[in-house]
């Protein structure tokens, strides 16, 4: 699907009036700080080396009290451990496990954001009003296992893949595009930041950028390029990737929004009645002193 290099207005009002609702998004420099360093080299495809132009975290601080304290945050990283990385090996989901990820879904829904994504979605005709029902459709989307191995059991599922991150035959990182999971990781020694993207030598990232491209390696496997969303709360990316998920029933979607002082390009993958993946790339950003 080709790229239309068009706005769109819609959905760039939309995310705009989740952005302002998203009370829960921590502030840089004062909740976290962030230490860009060098810019990333070139990685080849299928290699897992990458020359280090960060030799310290990316992370530098983070105020986990703050982040603890937030209900959705809180959630959202008990069900960062629930998942087998590597694809091909089957998940073993326990009633402990699907409790937490209705707490997790209960907890976003009751958040200004999920309530407004709702609303629109309703008026889109794209989901149930009852929230009830609401709630099992993110569900669904969000949590729903499938196969993305041929060869295994019911192995991923689009909460896994986006947020926790998987691994592919060993050789290869899939997903993790959640500050969150990549903070906790790299505090575990897990996650080695090898330093940010920019594109074409223009828009040199800053320290409050809500949007970053980075190199990493986890788990010994080396990711040349993967974007995130910093600092935003969980409810706000569930919202809007459920939006552009449901706004369409192409196999891959781009829109291209301008959210905040980003204009970015949102990208969402399905696989049937879930997502395969999603992910923000940032086009340019005006954010710059």
């Amino acid at each position: 699907m080709a790229r239309s290099n068009k706005v769109d207005r819609e959905l760039t009002e939309v995310f705009n009036q989740l952005w302002a609702l998203d009370t829960n998004r921590l502030k840089p420099g004062t909740d976290y700080i962030i230490s860009l360093q060098g810019k990333a080299g070139y990685v080849a495809q299928g290699s897992n080396s990458a020359r280090d132009r960060a030799n310290a975290p990316l992370f530098s601080y983070v105020n986990e009290g703050k982040l603890k304290s937030i209900e959705t945050f809180a959630h959202f990283i008990n069900l960062l451990d629930n998942y087998e990385a590597s694809t091909g090996v089957s998940e073993t989901v326990t009633a402990e496990e699907l409790k937490e990820n209705r707490l997790f879904i209960d907890a976003i829904m009751k958040t200004d954001v999920m309530k407004c994504t709702h609303n629109y979605l309703v008026r889109k005709r794209q989901s149930p009003s009852d929230p009830g029902q609401f709630k099992k459709q993110l569900y669904d989307i969000w949590f729903k296992l499938y196969h993305r191995d041929r060869n295994g059991g019911e192995d991923s599922c689009g909460f896994e893949h986006v947020f926790v991150g998987e691994t592919k035959f060993n050789h290869e990182i899939m997903g993790l595009h959640n500050w969150v999971q990549f903070y906790l990781q790299e505090k575990q020694g897990h996650v080695d930041y090898k330093g940010y993207k920019a594109r074409q030598n223009k828009d040199t990232p800053d320290e409050d950028d809500h949007v970053l491209s980075l190199q990493f390696s986890w788990k010994g496997l080396v990711k040349p390029l993967g974007s995130s969303f910093i600092g935003v709360s969980p409810e706000f990316e569930v919202a809007l990737f459920t939006i552009i998920f449901l706004m369409s029933t192409e196999k891959m979607t781009s829109v291209e929004v301008k959210v905040d002082e980003y204009v970015l390009e949102l990208v969402v993958y399905r696989h049937g009645r879930s997502i395969a993946t999603s992910y923000p790339k940032l086009l340019s950003s005006n954010n710059r002193d």
